[in-house]
């Protein structure tokens, strides 16, 4: 029986254009105790290979994380599947606003410790003892009270392009970094202010809402389904939209567009621009902000010395790649003195 995907992203690529199919992009997360996940991911991938889902899907003894692609046609289907899953029985679904046929080109289901990394070792600490979820109209109302702390659970890449007024934006790689960072700086008000928290779908602000909690917030709170569901629900519901710039999303995508401010700049350049791509140097793959005139003269890399490197014979650029101190460089999120207009971090 296939458990693994056996296409590559071309092949797959070639197969959706030829299909002429719409397809979905959606996400969705549940915190629940599974007992194996490894029996579980083997029945979620033979399902849905079958369903003709793509995506990046991570199963743990704490729960599940999806972000995935469906053919728009097999959505009542995928949600039967799911449905018949009990912990899943009604799981909100966050459905793209932006779609795009080749958000993903890979089905990978992948057991993990944990489906947010969070660095914690504490037996006690339940993550299923949330704070409260609050839909984009209490959101608004809550963001509006000066007694309110507005936290982004999000890392500085994803931040920078866009977050909502008035948020603080910690200046993080990763969730594990940001955890014990937000508690330090806002420990004095654990009893007197309101702790509201955000971030892309909800799973990350979920497990933070709960774990301030056992850490002696009193009043805590998150934005149910994440700015993928504020964003439906400020559009179709005529809201207010407090958030500015863009969403960034884990897909081929990137980003999708929440409102129409450009907040971030080039980090070449310096212009407004709020587009991300990967340098196209292989042995770099960072992952940086770039404009349509910095994109042309650097031919989608990051800096002159990676421009050089990809006028190479294809030969010789895979022989400076190769090694385990090399490869260490690779997919770094924003972080490069090479980029002019970053701003970074001091340790």
């Amino acid at each position: 029986m296939q458990l693994y995907n056996k296409l590559s992203a071309e092949e797959r690529r070639e197969l959706i254009r030829e299909a002429g199919k719409e397809r979905l992009t959606i996400s969705f997360y549940q915190y629940a105790r599974i007992g194996n996940p490894q029996l579980f991911r083997n029945h979620l991938f033979v399902a849905f290979d079958t369903q003709e889902v793509l995506g990046r899907i991570y199963v743990a003894h704490e729960g599940i994380n999806a972000q995935l692609s469906i053919p728009a046609d097999r959505f009542d289907e995928f949600k039967e599947f799911l449905d018949g899953i009990y912990f899943l029985e009604n799981v909100r679904l966050n459905i793209a606003r932006e779609h795009d046929n080749e958000s993903f080109l890979k089905l990978k289901v992948k057991v993990r410790n944990k489906i947010v990394a969070d660095g914690l070792e504490d037996e006690t600490f339940d993550v299923t003892n949330k704070g409260v979820h609050v839909d984009a109209t209490k959101f608004n109302e809550l963001i509006a009270d000066p007694d309110t702390i507005l936290v982004d659970m999000r890392n500085h890449y994803e931040s920078e392009i866009g977050h909502f007024e008035n948020a603080w934006t910690p200046d993080v790689d990763t969730f594990r970094d940001s955890l014990d960072i937000i508690e330090e700086e806002i420990k004095e008000h654990k009893k007197d202010k309101k702790l509201v928290m955000y971030c892309t779908g909800g799973i990350r602000c979920e497990k933070a809402s709960a774990y301030y909690k056992h850490r002696g917030f009193e009043d805590v709170y998150q934005l149910e389904g994440g700015i993928i569901e504020y964003h439906r629900q400020v559009t179709e519901q005529g809201l207010e939209n407090k958030f500015r710039g863009k969403n960034f999303v884990f897909d081929h995508r990137l980003s999708e567009k929440i409102s129409d401010e450009v907040i971030s700049n080039c980090h070449q350049c310096g212009n407004p621009c709020d587009t991300h791509t990967n340098c196209a140097n292989e042995a770099c793959h960072l992952l940086f902000i770039q404009c349509e005139d910095c994109k042309s003269r650097y031919e989608n890399t990051c800096s002159t010395e990676c421009h050089e490197i990809i006028q190479l014979p294809y030969e010789e650029q895979k022989a400076l790649r190769a090694g385990k101190y090399n490869s260490n460089n690779i997919f770094k999120k924003g972080r490069s003195e090479k980029l002019k207009f970053k701003e970074h971090k001091v340790d």
